[in-house]
C-alpha cells in the first residue's frame, strides 16, 4: 500500500485563505470557521488522491498542465504534484479569472 502524499501549504496559499476567512469572519464567524474545516479537509484529503483534481482551463488553454484545482462553491484550491508532494499554491475566488490574478502575482514577484 502506497504511503500517499504529502500535502503542504505555500506561503502564498495561506494568506490567501486567511484573507478569505477574515473576510467572511466579519460577517459570520461560524460561516468562516466552516469554510475554513472544509476547504482545509478537502486539500489533506489529497493525501491520498491528489489526481482527482481538474487541470486549471485558463491555464491549460495557456499550455501549461501543471496546475490542478478543487473547487468548493466559491473557492478553487489550487495545487500541483511534484513527486510524492502535493503543493497548495493558492486559494482563489472562483468568480475572478485565476490567469489575470496569477499573471498579476507573476509581475509582482
Amino acid at each position: 500500500m502506497s504511503a500517499g502524499y504529502a500535502v503542504l501549504w505555500t506561503e502564498v496559499a495561506e494568506r490567501d485563505l486567511r484573507e478569505i476567512i477574515a473576510f467572511i469572519a466579519g460577517d459570520s464567524p461560524q460561516n468562516a470557521l466552516h469554510l475554513l474545516e472544509k476547504i482545509k479537509d478537502e486539500a489533506a484529503a489529497l493525501y491520498t488522491s491528489p489526481e482527482r483534481g481538474r487541470v486549471v482551463p485558463e491555464l491549460h488553454s495557456c499550455g501549461i498542465f501543471i496546475y490542478r484545482e478543487l473547487i468548493n462553491s466559491l473557492w478553487r484550491v489550487l495545487y500541483r504534484i511534484v513527486d510524492s508532494t502535493v503543493y497548495i499554491t493558492a486559494v482563489l475566488d472562483s468568480r475572478r479569472n485565476a490567469e489575470d490574478i496569477l499573471l498579476h502575482r507573476l509581475i509582482q514577484g
